[in-house]
């Protein structure tokens, strides 16, 4: 399992695929490890370098301390990318992320546009709100641990079909968000509460395709078009069938998508 020294904390990755392909870097939604994007990896992997991590206090990556005041930021999970890209030698690179790795997306790509060559926004938005869903969703963790939301974020993540005909995998991905660490997740959640980015994505230069979900109520299709029309030239496909975490429900279909922006760049 690799691991290095990235942003001032010890990030776990994974970097596969031909070592003269362009870099893909995928980054993973809040509760989960780089380990969602599976089944779409092996369809990328022979034309691209597939970069994927751990975010900040996921799956492997270290967790700093939160309080009630100080928690993530935007800015801090999107230095943790930049800072992933230089410790591994790696100048620029297509940047595909879900959900708050999409929104950290979203903010490298203003704070470091020269090192995206594409961006890929999946299931996301410049703002996933209200408010008040982070908070009481930080208080309800607070209060009584991870296992409090587990078991209801399924019904956002996946829909019914998949959570009634892929029961073993609904087990698997609720004992995920439930080992995730309560610093890391209040942390993100944290970051997502308080980010508006929707002014500053009018800098994004990247080529942008914006993929949602069908099924997706986390971040509606509505919230990704708005997010599409927001970006300079960006694209917006709908993905049939998929609710927030396409990669699980349709990865071919994703990889499809993905690989096909990325061909024509």
């Amino acid at each position: 399992m690799p691991f290095i020294e990235a942003a001032g904390i010890t990030q776990h990755y994974d970097l596969t695929g031909p070592a003269d392909a362009p870099v893909l870097l995928f980054a993973n939604s809040i509760g989960t490890s780089f380990h969602i994007w599976d089944d779409v990896i092996p369809l990328l992997s022979q034309r691209y370098r597939i970069l994927r991590y751990d975010m900040r206090g996921h799956g492997l990556t270290q967790v700093t301390p939160v309080t009630d005041d100080a928690g993530y930021s935007m800015d801090i999970l999107a230095d943790d990318a930049a800072g992933l890209l230089d410790a591994l030698g790696i100048d620029r690179a297509h940047v595909c992320g879900l959900s708050i790795g999409g929104m950290m997306a979203q903010r490298l790509a203003v704070k470091a546009p020269g090192r995206i060559r594409g961006l890929i926004l999946c299931d996301t938005a410049g703002v996933i709100g209200p408010q008040s869903v982070w908070t009481d969703r930080i208080a309800a963790i607070r209060a009584r641990g991870m296992t409090a939301i587990s078991d209801g974020v399924m019904a956002r993540w996946f829909t019914q079909a998949f959570r009634d005909g892929r029961p073993d995998q609904i087990r698997g991905y609720t004992a995920m968000v439930a080992r995730t660490t309560e610093d890391g997740y209040v942390g993100c959640a944290m970051a997502i509460r308080d980010a508006d980015l929707r002014a500053a994505n009018a800098a994004i230069t990247a080529p942008t395709l914006v993929i949602c979900g069908e099924h997706d109520v986390a971040t509606p299709p509505d919230a990704a078009r708005e997010l599409a029309a927001g970006i300079p030239g960006a694209r917006f496909e709908l993905l049939p069938g998929a609710a927030h975490i396409p990669g699980v429900e349709k990865p071919a279909e994703l990889a499809a998508l993905i690989g096909g922006f990325l061909g024509d760049l």
